[in-house]
């Protein structure tokens, strides 16, 4: 967004997804959303006066960044499917030559990362689990087809996913466990929802969501 408002057109975004949205496009477990106030958790000069609270979940979020991508008319410098898997830099030329999976090639003068280490899911080798007749996965990879309505859940983890998860399929499950090696910490969020008039205002004026931004 910099190098575009700074008339820098001359760069290309790896992307090796099919879609824009990084955590917010991948994690759709119940309850997903940001533990930081929208108008914090935005970019400083793209406000959206359209939060419908002050902290947003998953689907508003990635529309939000869908939206910021298409007004600075960011698409047109992202090459989708591109999983990089090699950055070689040649001194005789004082450049880098990136590769992706399918041995596409380009030199770039200067190349930045941000790779996501996070995403790489890790599901522990729990003794038996190979005999668990069951259903489980990882809340990173949440199956969306599987109707967890009236079934016996079990929770394993008292993280940042697990704290929205918990309280959003406690009334549906027939039974919660929750398992947890050390207890976290946690404190009341105070959400409030932003009204039709409050959203109003911060499209007329948007001096005020800034000020809210900042007082954040």
């Amino acid at each position: 967004m910099r190098l575009k408002k700074s008339g820098r057109d001359s760069f290309v975004i790896f992307e090796r997804a099919a879609e824009v949205g990084g955590t917010w496009r991948d994690n759709v477990y119940p309850g997903c959303a940001c533990d930081i106030a929208s108008p914090l958790y935005s970019f400083a000069d793209e406000q959206n006066p359209q939060w419908s609270k002050l902290y947003s979940e998953q689907p508003e979020i990635l529309e939000y960044i869908k939206n910021v991508v298409v007004r600075n008319n960011l698409y047109p410098h992202i090459r989708f499917g591109s999983d990089v898997v090699e950055a070689r830099f040649l001194e005789d030329k004082a450049c880098w030559l990136v590769t992706d999976r399918q041995g596409n090639s380009t030199t770039v003068s200067m190349l930045l990362l941000g790779m996501g280490p996070l995403n790489r899911i890790n599901i522990p080798a729990f003794p038996g689990l190979e005999y668990y007749q069951g259903t489980y996965f990882h809340s990173a990879e949440w199956d969306t087809s599987y109707d967890i309505r009236g079934k016996r859940v079990a929770v394993i983890g008292t993280g940042a996913s697990a704290i929205q998860i918990v309280p959003s399929i406690a009334p549906e499950v027939a039974h919660l466990t929750v398992l947890q090696r050390t207890p976290a910490w946690v404190t009341p969020r105070h959400d409030t929802r932003f009204s039709r008039f409050s959203r109003w205002l911060f499209k007329k004026i948007p001096l005020l969501q800034r000020l809210q931004r900042e007082i954040i």
